[in-house]
């Protein structure tokens, strides 16, 4: 345990999402105890669509003692199936433990993952760690400490501001980052790719395993669905998350300038349902899924280009401020909860130099995560819709006739490799690792075993 002998460091978390709160938690489990959450956001609630957790990222979770958790809240993902736009299979592949991993990958709602983080946050560190209507608006440093601003947006005082000064303060506040647009103020919006994404969630029956993920169409049309509920399973329905996404702007078009959004605003069906009309495939029908569900958000496809920085005296970033890219592949908030472990493992290793700290674990994740992102850029493992299509876009009866096999899986494990959730990398890990939760006395968040019993609990409205 580090610091038994001299005072705890003040850290400070700018951001309550998934990394904030992982890397309060990983940095909790690694010993240290003074540690505060500040988030933008007034009140913090199950809003959010489906999100998947890689077996390397659930690896980390399970060592922080959450896997009960999760399985009470998540589907364990049995496969992956890609579709080409008419239907016909390009390739399916078994996912998690089926596929041999030593632990499993998850789907879970995005809110519910949040809150199930909080939870375990609070339990450990104390209700009072996490503060909101708190946003970031600024820092001072000095050579011994360092200083955040945040204002309060439900204050009678626009100008009110509050000051924490702490030993460094980790900045996981989102593509949007009011750090990084101070460390890089010539950055601007994020970089948008041409494509909205629409998203909903629907309970319905189960469809393929029950725990099968579908990805079907293109790089300019793709629909993409999902269970997530593993409360929904258990009563024998399934809740699914989709996604429907379609290029808006030009591929050649020079303005990257996100459209303006409102990720809590919900959006008509009529705006792009209709290319998705007769898309059937992996048993379910697209429009039936648009149809039945009733509250549909709208997301700008964006990311950021990688910068050569992070970490500056005792600031760094982390999650999306640090490497914002596109939903493919399954990974932004597993390269999140990578972060958050690598980064109490570096403070841990240096506890003598918090700074050089930081600056070794921008070293350790900054260039794999910029891989990733140019990765992304270029369909990462979804570039097999895109060779289908462009190789027979009126489809195909077998598909080793359009891909050889060897290209085909080629695909998937080079990013694979890429994104650092190669099995034998993952297991080995797993291996080394065994029991870190018991040994460090790490336990599920009570209200959420506590799920387990609650054969009538009412999952539909929370989404």
């Amino acid at each position: 345990m580090p610091y038994l002998d001299k005072p705890q460091p003040k850290i400070i978390i700018a951001g309550a999402g998934i990394g904030g709160l992982c890397v309060a938690l990983s940095l909790h489990a690694a010993g240290f105890t003074d540690i505060k959450i500040y988030e933008a956001a007034s009140t913090l609630t199950t809003l959010g669509v489906g999100i998947n957790v890689q077996p390397s990222a659930v690896l980390i979770l399970q060592n922080l003692g959450l896997l009960q958790a999760l399985d009470n809240t998540a589907i364990r993902t049995k496969e992956l199936n890609y579709y080409n736009r008419h239907g016909d299979s390009i390739i399916s592949e078994p996912r998690g433990h089926d596929a041999g991993y030593a632990v499993p990958q998850f789907s879970i709602h995005r809110g519910e993952f949040q809150m199930l983080l909080l939870s375990a946050v609070k339990e450990r560190l104390g209700k009072d760690c996490v503060h909101l209507n708190n946003a970031l608006v600024g820092f001072e440093q000095s050579d011994s400490s360092i200083t955040a601003q945040f204002t309060h947006r439900r204050s009678a005082d626009p100008n009110e501001r509050t000051s924490i000064t702490g030993d460094i303060l980790i900045a996981a506040d989102g593509i949007n980052s009011t750090a990084r647009s101070i460390l890089y103020p010539n950055e601007g919006p994020p970089r948008f790719s041409g494509r909205i994404l629409w998203r909903g969630c629907v309970e319905r029956d189960p469809y393929l395993t029950g725990a099968s993920m579908v990805w079907a169409g293109h790089a300019d049309q793709k629909f993409i669905a999902y269970p997530i509920s593993g409360q929904s399973a258990k009563k024998g329905k399934s809740i699914v998350n989709w996604i429907a996404e379609l290029r808006v702007r030009g591929k050649d078009d020079p303005d990257l300038t996100p459209p303006k959004a409102d990720w809590t605003k919900t959006v008509p069906k009529e705006k792009f349902a209709g290319p998705f009309e007769s898309w059937k495939c992996g048993g379910l029908a697209m429009k039936d899924l648009i149809d039945a569900t009733d509250t549909v958000f709208e997301f700008p496809m964006s990311d950021r280009d990688p910068v050569e920085r992070w970490s500056f005296d005792r600031l760094t970033l982390l999650g999306d401020s640090a490497h914002a890219m596109y939903p493919i592949g399954s990974n932004g908030a597993s390269q999140a909860i990578i972060d958050a472990e690598t980064l109490a493992r570096c403070m841990t290793a240096n506890q003598d130099d918090l700074v050089a700290a930081l600056v070794k674990y921008q070293d350790a994740r900054l260039p794999p995560t910029a891989k990733i992102v140019m990765a992304n850029r270029a369909n990462g493992p979804d570039h097999v819709l895109q060779l289908a299509e462009e190789r027979a876009p009126n489809g195909f009866k077998n598909v080793y006739d359009v891909i050889p096999k060897d290209e085909l899986e080629g695909v998937g494990a080079a990013y694979k490799a890429v994104a650092g959730f190669e099995m034998d990398t993952v297991n080995n890990k797993a291996e080394a690792t065994k029991g870190t939760a018991e040994k460090l006395g790490l336990k599920s968040p009570a209200d959420w075993i506590a799920r387990e019993k609650e054969a009538e609990i009412g999952i539909a409205g929370v989404y």
